[in-house]
């Protein structure tokens, strides 16, 4: 599966087209994922996760397909996914800082939390994200 062609409701792409309007319009332009509805629980906390990725490499598959398969089984459709290609507009990255790719950022719950790699160690990626205590 690839990365742009992800239509679920919680996950969306950014950096597609660069925004031309100017540092007003870039305020107004900054993407806000949807948080995916659940119907079991009526005020669920949603995980804002923010992935970097540079166009469609093996890493940055593998880090999209390990980051839904892990809030599939983990968060239960309490999480929004918004995928970042730096490729498509680099300067999205001064945001976050990121300085290598791919890169999963955690924006809720605080604090912000970053891991980096295609976060294939399923247990490094829960300790980095607190959803699974160390020891």
């Amino acid at each position: 599966m690839s990365i742009a062609k992800s239509t679920k409701a919680n996950t969306s792409v950014r950096g597609a087209k660069p925004n031309t309007k100017g540092k007003a319009g870039a305020q107004r332009a900054k993407a806000r994922p949807l948080p995916h509805k659940s119907q079991a629980k009526p005020n669920p906390e949603v995980w804002a996760l923010r992935l970097y990725v540079a166009g469609q490499t093996p890493k940055s598959l593998a880090a999209f397909d390990n980051l839904k398969k892990l809030c599939q089984e983990r968060l239960e459709g309490r999480y929004s996914i918004e995928v970042v290609d730096l490729l498509e507009n680099p300067r999205l990255a001064r945001d976050d800082e990121i300085v290598a790719i791919p890169t999963l950022v955690r924006k809720l719950p605080p604090p912000i939390r970053k891991i980096i790699g295609d976060l294939s160690n399923t247990e490094r990626v829960l300790v980095g994200l607190q959803l699974l205590s160390r020891g």
